[in-house]
């Protein structure tokens, strides 16, 4: 080793905590984070969702209680997502100005106001008794234009009951473009569209469906959500298509497993990029967690940051609340 150029030694700023949080290259911030609620119709208290330990379907109380908390430990966001009483084969309950979904609007912008951005998810498949995203043929496809008329009305009611973004997650053809005249013509020109571009067809959503209640009673999401073995460029087409139809910010999802999606995406557009930390990416660590095979806090952070390293602006996850409060 040359003593007139001695060789640099990157551990030294790894040393102490101080010096590592001092050059972190990459910072999770509370306003980053969004957290997935959801109301549910006709219940009076809380239920625990067996496969998501700490995550609960929702009173209206403790909905109101669960918005408070995350809005005082500085979260960005809440995405609301209903289950209602009854389902029929078109999910009337979806855009019923009564619905569950517009009650817990209406309820959350009430007991938040403008302390957090309030996001309701625009679909079909929590309201519908078949569980898909649309309106079906005969033949029992999702029929794409005839969603779209449904989640045009459905994003209406959902702006008209507080909401301050709408996210639709179904993967129509069309669907921005349709949501977004219909905003505007309803005089909602100012309410965000956040859009699922890249949504996968992935096992990782299971233990949604049970949150949710709506796993598909026959078939699958695999014509309309994207192949998982797909390449990069399928996902920027959807990213595009979007963007080009009206979106101010895309999402990727799932998000661990698709990091080289982020990433692609984030070098690609210059609107704000989100990813969502789905329910079996949280399944899983808190499972090992239970079992005492893995550290748990670390792990969660651990998972946010490599989903934010990827390039996502965003991050939806089940940990918001109580990641923010650590931060």
């Amino acid at each position: 080793m040359s003593a007139e150029y001695p060789v640099a030694r990157p551990r030294r700023l790894r040393r102490s905590p101080v010096l590592r949080r001092m050059v972190a290259g990459t910072r999770l911030h509370p306003a980053d984070l969004i957290l997935p609620l959801f109301a549910k119709e006709g219940i009076s208290e809380p239920q625990p969702v067996a496969s998501m330990p700490g995550v609960v379907q929702h009173t209206r109380d403790s909905l109101r209680k669960a918005a408070h908390d995350a809005a005082a430990a500085g979260v960005g966001g809440l995405i609301l997502f209903g289950i209602p009483a009854v389902k029929d084969a078109r999910g009337s309950a979806a855009d019923d100005p009564d619905g569950v979904l517009q009650v817990a609007l209406r309820d959350v912008a009430a007991e938040v106001g403008d302390s957090i951005v309030v996001m309701a998810d625009t679909c079909l498949d929590e309201f519908t008794d078949h569980g898909h995203c649309g309106i079906l043929t005969p033949s029992g496809d999702v029929d794409n234009d005839l969603t779209l008329e449904r989640y045009a009305s459905v994003a209406v009611a959902q702006a008209e009951a507080g909401a301050q973004m709408v996210a639709p997650s179904g993967m129509m053809d069309g669907q921005v473009g349709a949501i977004r005249a219909a905003l505007d013509a309803a005089g909602h020109g100012t309410v965000p569209i956040l859009a699922y571009s890249a949504k996968y067809a992935s096992a990782f959503y299971g233990p949604f469906r049970d949150a949710a209640e709506c796993a598909p009673q026959f078939g699958d999401r695999s014509t309309h959500q994207q192949d998982p073995a797909g390449r990069l460029g399928e996902a920027l087409r959807e990213v595009r298509l979007d963007l080009a139809e009206g979106a101010d910010a895309v999402m990727v999802k799932p998000a661990l497993a698709y990091l080289d999606i982020i990433a692609g995406v984030r070098a690609e557009v210059d609107v704000p990029v989100a990813a969502y930390q789905v329910s079996g990416e949280y399944a899983m660590i808190e499972a090992a967690a239970a079992n005492g095979w893995v550290d748990r806090e670390r792990m969660i952070m651990e998972s946010l940051v490599a989903i934010k390293r990827a390039g996502a602006d965003l991050i939806l996850t089940y940990w918001a609340t109580e990641v923010a409060r650590r931060l």
